[in-house]
């Protein structure tokens, strides 16, 4: 009986991890038929990031400039000048694949302040670091080239997934 019981706790996280890995699922676009995709090789990506109309907000984009489609993390790494750690995705999910198409291009929206810290927490930093994949380099923006002159406000940021249209 304790063994059949502990079965059935044991498929019913089981089923309770797939559905909610189903329910994220569609945050990203997934490899389709014949096998996954290989990882975008970084030389045929091209990545940069741009100041919203709203403050503390950027958008970071890549494009694929590759032959074929090829698959980058669904979370992109944002890093802040010198600061430890990369903006967290919002929503919270790990890391699966996203597919970008030969000549495509993705989309994510960068909040680098959660309201409403106080101002001695906010910290300003002269660069962010935008890679499409952890496992890129990625590019180094400087505040400057953002239209940001006084540098980039960083507390507790957050980034979007990839998405196919700019937000």
């Amino acid at each position: 009986m304790y063994t059949h019981q502990r079965f059935t706790t044991v498929g019913a996280l089981a089923a309770a991890v797939l559905l909610a890995a189903s329910a994220t699922a569609t945050a990203c676009v997934l490899p389709t038929g014949g096998g996954p995709l290989p990882r975008c090789a970084e030389r045929n990506l091209t990545v940069g990031a741009a100041a919203a109309p709203t403050p503390d907000v950027l958008t970071v984009r890549f494009t694929n400039k590759g032959k074929h489609a090829c698959t980058v993390d669904r979370i992109p790494t944002v890093t802040f000048g010198g600061l430890d750690g990369s903006a967290r995705p919002n929503p919270p999910v790990g890391s699966a694949p996203y597919r970008v198409a030969a000549g495509a291009s993705a989309y994510a929206s960068v909040r680098t302040v959660l309201a409403p810290p106080t101002p001695g927490d906010v910290r300003l930093v002269r660069d962010i670091g935008v890679a499409a994949d952890p496992a890129h380099r990625g590019v180094r923006i400087t505040a400057a080239s953002l239209g940001l002159p006084k540098g980039v406000r960083v507390y507790d940021p957050v980034t979007s997934l990839w998405q196919p249209k700019a937000p």
